[in-house]
């Protein structure tokens, strides 16, 4: 392969796709083994419950640094050495003989994982253009989707009879991906942007950047929107719990539950798939308005509530073989989608809520890289996912202190369904600070196209920041590149001319 050719690229792109997938098939593996792993230890599910909730938020803060790292220096090695501890951190989770050694095995795990996804975030928004930014960002956030299914799935069908075999697939898998990536494109910061076409760009990030990243008033929204949306979502890996607690009402034996229970809750996040049609109608709004792919989010995400509440209330019948092998439960499972009515309502219905919300993740993506240059894109990113790492990690410890309260007055598994049905209200004030920043992006990015002419037209030898007869850099129309008249970019007015120029292009 020419190295940054055609065939290099697209190569490249896929191992950055499977990495990010990697990461959260380790985070996934767990939830569907608490009660498995808490037995094997003497340990109840609440401690194994607090081991997840650890490594959300040790991976969070992890992230801060590694993303700094990879903006400050050359990404290639941190991604390596981010991937070589997970890896390393998930086998000895594995083979852990005690309570104690498992949760230190996490925290292992933990660290490496925050370098893979903000450090991958900022080499994969260089290698696509503005214009394709929602459509692949969906496949960026749909792999991160499959990996967590899959932990599910692989911690089910794998784990249900010993739960050390799932910890030790993925390791292995983890070696696999990190010795692909060594011959991954080692993409030069901002290669896609039009402003820098044939231009060498060296920006790097500098420790007085944080208050022109906290100036950007988008940054604020899009950072502070995961914390409502993590903890909707961090309720959400009690899934396989609610299913598993359905099968045990009707009588099924503790082994065949977790495997069912693991296999409902991973066919009814399918509707995750669907975040590529949200990270299309993005790129599609987004060349009307430069408040597209905000609007698209927060509708996306407001519009799921009423969806997921009916989800977790409907019955479900469940039919399938107690005892049998993992391959006749699974196709039992299957079967039971089109031949009880109750099961077929409930995976349409999740299907619909999981795909209204999923257009949160591409465009989220999207955003941060049309508001932010290249040598902020990481560090931006890894800023909103120490954001979502509390959010997931108080979702996930919150809904299991309101499983336990809610026990009183619900018995099994009533009380999962009212827990988790009222944590997804917390989608609402996600919706809202989407719209909050629709109302700042336009600005945003059009400061952002200008200050990229501006380091483009310098490193030309024009050190006056000149672009093509526009003085300063800054894009046709106002002179602070915002939209005539409308500094907010509201529908219905002019977009800022420069970046819906690009956005063209």
């Amino acid at each position: 392969m020419r190295k940054g050719g055609t065939a290099h690229r697209v190569y490249s792109v896929v191992v950055f796709v499977i990495l990010a997938s990697l990461d959260n098939v380790a985070i996934g593996l767990v939830p569907p083994l608490y009660g498995s792993i808490g037995d094997t230890f003497g340990v109840g599910e609440g401690h194994i419950a607090l081991a997840t909730t650890i490594m959300f938020l040790i991976s969070a803060v992890a992230a801060i640094g590694f993303a700094y790292a990879g903006d400050r220096t050359d990404r290639k090695p941190v991604l390596i050495i981010g991937t070589t501890i997970w890896v390393a951190g998930t086998a000895w989770s594995g083979l852990s003989g005690g309570y104690g050694s498992f949760l230190l095995a996490q925290v292992l795990a933990a660290i490496g994982l925050g370098a893979v996804a903000s450090v991958s975030f900022a080499v994969v928004s260089d290698l696509i253009s503005p214009k394709r930014r929602g459509l692949v960002m969906s496949f960026w956030g749909l792999s991160q989707g499959v990996g967590t299914l899959a932990g599910t799935l692989l911690g089910g069908l794998l784990g249900h009879d010993d739960w050390r075999k799932p910890f030790l697939v993925a390791s292995a898998a983890g070696v696999i991906a990190t010795v692909a990536y060594v011959f991954t494109y080692n993409v030069p910061r901002g290669e896609s942007q039009p402003e820098l076409a044939g231009v060498e760009y060296d920006e790097r990030i500098h420790p007085d950047d944080l208050p022109v990243i906290l100036g950007r008033r988008t940054n604020i929204w899009l950072i502070f929107q995961g914390f409502t949306a993590q903890i909707a979502l961090g309720s959400l890996v009690w899934l396989p719990i609610l299913f598993r607690a359905r099968a045990e009402d009707q009588g099924y034996s503790s082994s065949t539950a977790v495997l069912v229970g693991s296999v409902f809750a991973t066919l009814f996040q399918l509707g995750g798939a669907l975040s590529i049609l949200g990270g299309l109608a993005g790129d599609r709004l987004q060349r009307r308005t430069p408040r597209g792919r905000a609007l698209v989010a927060s509708i996306g995400v407001l519009a799921a509530v009423p969806f997921y509440v009916v989800l977790f209330f409907v019955p479900m019948t469940i039919d399938v073989p107690d005892g049998a092998s993992s391959g006749r439960v699974v196709r039992a499972v299957l079967t039971d989608v089109f031949t009880q009515p109750t099961v077929g309502f409930c995976l349409i219905t999740a299907v619909f809520a999981l795909m209204l919300t999923s257009a949160n993740s591409p465009n989220w993506f999207a955003l941060i890289a049309d508001v932010n240059p290249p040598e902020h894109r990481g560090t931006v990113y890894s800023m909103g996912n120490l954001v979502n790492g509390f959010g997931r990690a108080g979702g996930n410890a919150m809904v299991g202190v309101a499983f336990r309260g809610l026990a009183g007055g619900f018995p099994p598994p009533l009380n999962y369904a009212v827990g988790l049905a009222g944590f997804q209200l917390f989608w609402i004030p996600t919706g809202v600070m989407f719209w909050l920043a629709s109302r700042t992006v336009a600005k945003d990015m059009a400061n952002t196209h200008a200050t990229l002419l501006a380091a483009a037209s310098e490193a030309e030898g024009r050190p006056d920041g000149v672009s093509e007869g526009r003085p300063g850099g800054l894009p046709e129309g106002r002179p602070d590149g915002g939209s005539e008249g409308r500094p907010d970019g509201d529908i219905g007015g002019d977009p800022a001319v420069g970046v819906e120029g690009l956005a063209r292009e």
